[in-house]
């Protein structure tokens, strides 16, 4: 690429990076990375089986293993409902326990006004609970005041 031309893809990125919503970059960046803080406890072998898929769907994680996550779970605004097994943040979002990357994905592409998301429990099915037989669940959009959705199902 001459000079010419990358000064031209550079400035109209930047243009892009001016006015475009906040997750429309990550379409554009493609295979950039998303990066995520992940804590959990250091014995959980289900949050290491989630972390691996989280990896290999292309997420950048920085893992943090604590023995007591109430802290962060209460400092986040993760209620008792929707309390799973590990806590990450990612962008100005939560998600809790086993959520699926594509739904982490749609969610920073649609930017919608919630907390986060989370797969409450430890439900089979979800990725990382691979353990026994699959079973239905449901993935919940919450609120920090409390209020929740179903944002997802799946079997």
């Amino acid at each position: 690429m001459d000079r010419r031309n990358f000064l031209g893809a550079a400035t109209a990125l930047g243009a892009l990076a001016f006015v475009a919503p906040r997750g429309a970059l990550a379409s554009v960046r493609g295979a950039a990375p998303l990066k995520m803080t992940v804590y959990k406890s250091p014995s959980c072998g289900c949050c290491k089986s989630w972390i691996a898929y989280m990896k290999k769907e292309g997420f950048d994680l920085k893992v943090i293993d604590m023995d007591d996550l109430s802290d962060i779970k209460r400092s986040t605004g993760v209620f008792s409902a929707m309390e799973s097994c590990h806590t990450g943040l990612i962008g100005s979002y939560v998600v809790e326990g086993h959520v699926p990357a594509d739904l982490i994905r749609k969610m920073l592409a649609e930017q919608p006004k919630i907390l986060g998301l989370s797969v409450p429990g430890m439900v089979n099915g979800p990725p990382g609970m691979d353990d026994g037989p699959k079973q239905p669940y449901q993935v919940i959009a919450f609120t920090r005041d409390g209020k929740s959705s179903v944002y997802a199902r799946r079997s």
